[in-house]
């Protein structure tokens, strides 16, 4: 199995700028990566990759305090 990206780039929603997003500090859980950056102008990018149910939970938080749990 290998190892997920710990940078991916999109263009931002908001002003479509590239957004670098960085590999959250997970869990040694494999079902779910989580990627997270800001844009220069401001607008917070969330990525993941893994279980569709997990990476729906964290696409949907609004807050910084997501965890994913077994």
């Amino acid at each position: 199995m290998s190892k997920p990206a710990r940078v991916l780039t999109f263009k931002c929603d908001k002003c479509t700028k590239p957004v670098k997003v960085f590999l959250q500090k997970v869990s040694a859980c494999s079902h779910i990566q989580p990627y997270q950056g800001l844009c220069a102008c401001g607008e917070l990018k969330r990525h993941a990759t893994g279980n569709p149910d997990a990476v729906a939970s964290y696409l949907q938080s609004s807050d910084g305090n997501w965890s994913h749990h077994h």
